[in-house]
């Protein structure tokens, strides 16, 4: 890391010199100026927040106001789950898209319920089974938006994640006018590219797969919409699409009313590679150093904080400071110690960054959060994460 990275990691070090580790530190400029930056690269096209790659109330009431409303260009939130979505409403949120479909059959009877909820919540679908265990479970009626798959495929080649089966206009027909005719509201319709988005530009071959991909999702995305349009009568609300690795790309289709961002405002160990924008990591945490195996190696309390996807380095929380820890290849980071390559002395800390975003936040139950006061760097609050309030949603 270098530059205002650094400068980061040292002011939450200096901020939170007097806290017993392991902690989890949030640098709030940074944060800020990567909110900043999502706006600039959406070019005034409305961004979502995605809630997986945040999982914290206080960070999304940074971003979206007390209210979780939202402006002209920042408004709405993206859940990962349904119980989610209904506590999110609770706390004043008055438009959640689910990123996924739910058959929760219990939070699918609370929705339908609740007036309000059924207002402010839209239902992610791709098949009728979904429609037919939400209208089973009281939620008949709700609003829904349909998933299309936005991977590539080159031959027998799938390249993205696998998502919908639902590819194309012809496809998303017959599953809108059956949702039509079962009394539901079908006011959006998501893609979600993750080749483009959520793969860093220095693996090989993905700026061809890249440029492949957004190329065929222009067509795509607007005769969907147009689909949606002729089948209700009204032109969707929602026309989903990019992450914070394809957030300029997709802004740029007139078809997209919006774009979805989150891990952009924390900028994990994933976006350390990404050509498309700056990345300026805001979100670290902090081990213990308790024991020194050898000479030249040092290890850590815990650590072991792996994140989701294909197991491999990539997945590993990656060393901010000081520069030049290195894990062992025999053990890796650990379930309860994580011995590395480098120095530090018994008692004093290190400070990593997780490879992933908002997963970070499974581990610890409070972020401590720093800015910068006439002092110098200092703790001006803690925000509990979704653990830290006794939240659980999968």
């Amino acid at each position: 890391m270098a530059g205002r990275a650094t400068d980061a990691v040292d002011a939450v070090e200096v901020a939170t010199a007097g806290l017993d580790a392991p902690l989890a530190a949030l640098h709030l400029p940074t944060l800020r100026t990567n909110l900043a930056d999502l706006r600039r690269r959406a070019g005034g096209t409305r961004i979502r927040i995605a809630s997986k790659s945040v999982r914290s109330r206080g960070v999304l009431e940074e971003v979206l106001g007390p209210g979780l409303r939202g402006d002209g260009t920042v408004r709405g939130i993206m859940a990962y789950s349904l119980t989610e979505a209904l506590w999110l409403v609770d706390a004043g949120c008055d438009d959640v898209l689910l990123g996924y479909p739910t058959v929760d059959r219990g939070a699918l009877a609370r929705l339908g319920a609740d007036p309000g909820a059924l207002d402010a919540v839209t239902l992610m679908v791709d098949d009728v089974r979904q429609l037919e265990i939400a209208r089973e479970s009281g939620a008949g009626g709700a609003r829904v938006c349909v998933d299309v798959d936005a991977s590539l495929r080159l031959g027998p080649i799938h390249l993205g994640v696998r998502r919908s089966p639902l590819r194309g206009p012809a496809d998303v027909e017959p599953l809108v006018r059956r949702a039509v005719a079962m009394g539901f509201r079908v006011v959006g319709v998501m893609f979600y590219e993750a080749q483009v988005a959520g793969v860093p530009d220095d693996v090989r071959g993905v700026g061809l797969v890249k440029t492949l991909s957004m190329r065929r999702l222009l067509g795509v995305r607007g005769a969907v919409a147009e689909v949606i349009s002729h089948v209700t009568g009204e032109r969707p609300e929602i026309v989903n699409s990019g992450g914070s690795g394809s957030l300029t790309e997709s802004a740029a289709d007139p078809a997209v009313t919006e774009v979805t961002a989150g891990s952009g405002l924390f900028v994990p160990g994933l976006f350390d590679h990404y050509r498309s924008f700056t990345p300026r990591p805001s979100l670290f945490f902090a081990l213990p150093a308790v024991r020194t195996p050898a000479r030249g190696l040092t290890t850590f309390l815990y650590g072991g904080y792996v994140a989701s996807g294909v197991p491999g380095p990539d997945r590993l929380p990656v060393p901010a400071r000081p520069a030049g820890l290195r894990y062992l290849g025999r053990e890796g980071a650990g379930e309860v110690q994580t011995p590395v390559r480098g120095e530090v002395a018994i008692g004093e800390r290190a400070w990593w960054r997780h490879a992933k975003a908002g997963e970070v936040c499974e581990r610890f139950d409070t972020l401590q959060v720093v800015d910068e006061t006439a002092q110098g760097p200092a703790v001006v609050d803690r925000w509990p994460t979704y653990r830290g309030e006794g939240m659980c949603f999968g």
